[in-house]
């Protein structure tokens, strides 16, 4: 006769006729002054503890210190003909349903595409698979706050002088979705192009209302997952100052929830260019913009652009800001600077091809100083160790831009592969 130890978590009659169908089975139900390790749902198969809920703090002091007796004769066999009654087999079903997975779910990979150097471009070769949400970089409202004017959307440059198509953006979600990834459509920009309206006007409160249903039907029309805001610095400051930012996102918050879709944004970490914290809560996704500490106009001469340490430094602020650590994305640089006779800018996959294989072990080319000629920019060694901080600290990594890594995705795709690894 099979053992089958532990009792329902009911004591009524629903609980005395499962036993009675047990024992017509063949199951020996033992009363609970017998139960032997594991607590109240802990089964026994065969003299095995089969791990099913409970644990040892549920053994009495007193309880033996050895398994029941194995079993020795066979088992009556179930309907189906296998060795497990049926009964168990639900039992056991139903009880690991109740516990969540150990595996840990997949990070986040949120990855920026620039629709401004040419959406179908800069999308051709990119393998969305690697990333779990791409943002379309940058759609904008028109000077009245529409998004959409025809069969193109009213602000949201090409690269080639005419606006993204809706048609093409509706082919593109498709293409994300069929990939496991979602598509956000991300608003601002570091600078926002001339075709668009006054942000601060529009958010403001007589015609914010009408700016957040015109953005949720460009959402529905083009079947996007949601909206990413990356209004930056001097415009983001000038929404704040008029009490405004909080405002409009938490009534693009509820807008887009209604229609169980995404909110997300970037933000950077200076003075000036930090998004509110009342506005923290509205945020599915916070992506931190934690790079260009030096640019053509801007930095100390002869730094760095994007150090580890600036990763933990702002790791740490936006965590203490209140961003809880699973919305949190860290951004990587998938792009250099380039000072004195070097060129201003560099992909990634301009430096690879320029510079050779040798270039992906290091974070500069050339000597960094005041006045000299170098390049400033992520090696692998530098993306994978701000990685295992992503993982250790934060909910996942934010990318910009999917289009500067190479041509076999080297970057994103040694990311992901990188084991984890405590900061």
């Amino acid at each position: 006769m099979a053992d089958l130890q532990g009792k329902p978590s009911f004591a009524g009659p629903a609980a005395r006729a499962s036993h009675r169908r047990m024992r017509a089975r063949g199951i020996r139900v033992l009363p609970a002054a017998k139960r032997w390790g594991g607590g109240p749902h802990a089964v026994w198969w065969r003299g095995r503890r089969l791990g099913v809920g409970g644990s040892s703090e549920n053994l009495p002091a007193s309880a033996p210190s050895t398994p029941p007796p194995r079993y020795t004769g066979s088992p009556s066999p179930s309907r189906d003909g296998e060795e497990l009654p049926r009964l168990l087999k639900l039992i056991l079903a139903a009880t690991l349903l109740a516990f969540p997975a150990t595996a840990q779910a997949r990070q986040v990979a949120l990855g920026y595409l620039p629709a401004f150097k040419g959406m179908e471009q800069a999308a051709a070769g990119a393998d969305f698979s690697y990333y779990t949400h791409v943002a379309l970089a940058f759609v904008n409202p028109g000077p009245d706050g529409s998004f959409i004017a025809g069969d193109r959307l009213a602000c949201a440059p090409n690269g080639d002088k005419t606006m993204l198509k809706v048609e093409a953006v509706k082919a593109l979600a498709a293409r994300v979705h069929a990939a496991g990834g979602k598509l956000v459509l991300s608003l601002g920009g570091g600078t926002v192009p001339q075709c668009a309206g006054d942000w601060a006007a529009l958010t403001a409160p007589a015609k914010r209302a009408k700016l957040v249903a015109a953005l949720t039907k460009l959402v529905d029309r083009v079947g996007a997952d949601g909206v990413d805001v990356d209004i930056e610095w001097d415009v983001l400051s000038k929404i704040d100052k008029a009490g405004d930012y909080t405002p409009f996102v938490a009534a693009l918050s509820a807008a887009l929830k209604a229609k169980g879709r995404l909110l997300t944004c970037a933000t950077a970490s200076g003075e000036g260019g930090m998004i509110p914290q009342a506005s923290i809560p509205y945020f599915d996704l916070v992506g931190v913009m934690s790079y260009d500490a030096i640019g053509q106009s801007w930095g100390e001469p002869g730094a760095e652009h994007a150090t580890v340490d600036q990763a933990r430094r702002d790791v740490k602020l936006w965590l203490d800001r209140g961003v809880p650590r699973e919305k949190l994305l860290l951004g990587l640089p998938f792009y250099g600077y380039g000072f004195g006779a070097a060129k201003p800018n560099y992909s990634f996959r301009d430096i690879r091809s320029e510079y050779g294989d040798a270039a992906l072990l290091t974070d500069t080319i050339g000597s960094r100083c005041g006045g000299c000629t170098y390049i400033t920019y992520n090696g692998l060694p530098t993306l994978k160790e701000k990685a295992r901080l992503a993982r250790a600290q934060a909910g996942g990594i934010m990318v910009w831009e999917i289009s500067q890594d190479t041509p076999d995705h080297l970057l994103i795709r040694s990311l992901q592969e990188e084991p984890d690894a405590a900061q």
